[in-house]
């Protein structure tokens, strides 16, 4: 997902388009990884003065709930990035030291059967973690 059509989104969905959702949408766009609100305040903070959790919060609760920003949990805590551009279903390898993310196209949920007809399946959500290339030669370093 782009800045442009995120804020598309929010516009048409009626909510106002201000400069610190327009400045938390483009620090995702340039960092293309999962970040944590307090990443988000720590670098956004030099830019908006005044800028406080609370509108940090709120803003990152309100792009995933218009599913412009897409969510999960590393090391204990909720981290964000731009929902992924295009609608192939796709799971993704997270790199525990950089957070930055590759798209994996294969999907589990075709080799896995369940023989219950007590429950439907609405949504599954599949993550592989470890250590991209250059976490790995930085650490050897």
């Amino acid at each position: 997902m782009n800045v442009e059509y995120a804020l598309e989104q929010l516009k048409n969905n009626g909510f106002k388009l201000t400069d610190k959702r327009e400045f938390i949408l483009n620090l995702f766009a340039e960092n293309k990884r999962y970040m944590s609100a307090k990443e988000v305040m720590e670098l956004l903070k030099m830019n908006i003065p005044g800028l406080s959790y609370d509108t940090i919060y709120r803003n990152l609760a309100l792009f995933t709930t218009l599913n412009i920003l897409e969510s999960t949990d590393l090391e204990g805590e909720k981290k964000f990035r731009l929902t992924c551009s295009g609608s192939k279903h796709h799971h993704h390898l997270i790199c525990l030291s950089c957070n930055k993310t590759k798209h994996v196209d294969e999907c589990p949920m075709t080799s896995i059967t369940l023989n219950s007809d007590d429950f439907e399946i609405v949504d599954h959500k599949f993550e592989i973690y470890g250590y991209c290339k250059e976490c790995q030669h930085n650490s050897k370093s």
